[in-house]
């Protein structure tokens, strides 16, 4: 399976992920209820595929199930580990939604910005590689 580069997507539980020729992270986000055992296991793949170097994401996000307070935590406090910034695509509105979630009471731990174009988004992630 490619997405359209002739790179071959490395499955994961809760997304599909490519490492871009420049080095940016490109994830295709699945319609599952995140939970600290599954982001847990996908902190490990995402270390595996970018050999445990933090680099740029790129996720397209799709609706999902709304994780739990501790899941939203072990998430925001795992972002540094594995990421240098961010960048969402989607829909107006979802990635607002889920920035919301995730971070309303303080700032997110790396750069974050939402985008409705990937190529706008490649860009601005292009500064954190």
């Amino acid at each position: 399976m490619s997405a359209g580069t002739g790179q071959r997507l490395i499955e994961g539980e809760i997304a599909s992920y490519m490492l871009d020729h420049q080095g940016i992270l490109v994830a295709y986000s699945k319609s599952i209820r995140r939970t600290v055992e599954n982001i847990g296991r996908n902190i490990q793949l995402v270390k595996k595929i970018t050999g445990n170097k933090k680099v740029p994401l790129l996720i397209h996000l799709v609706n999902s199930p709304m994780p739990d307070k501790a899941t939203r935590d072990f998430s925001a406090a795992q972002l540094p580990n594995v990421y240098t910034a961010m960048a969402m695509v989607s829909k107006p509105g979802l990635a607002t939604l889920i920035m919301n979630l995730l971070f309303k009471l303080k700032p997110p731990p790396i750069p974050m910005k939402n985008f409705s174009n990937e190529n706008e988004a490649k860009e601005w992630l292009k500064q954190f590689i």
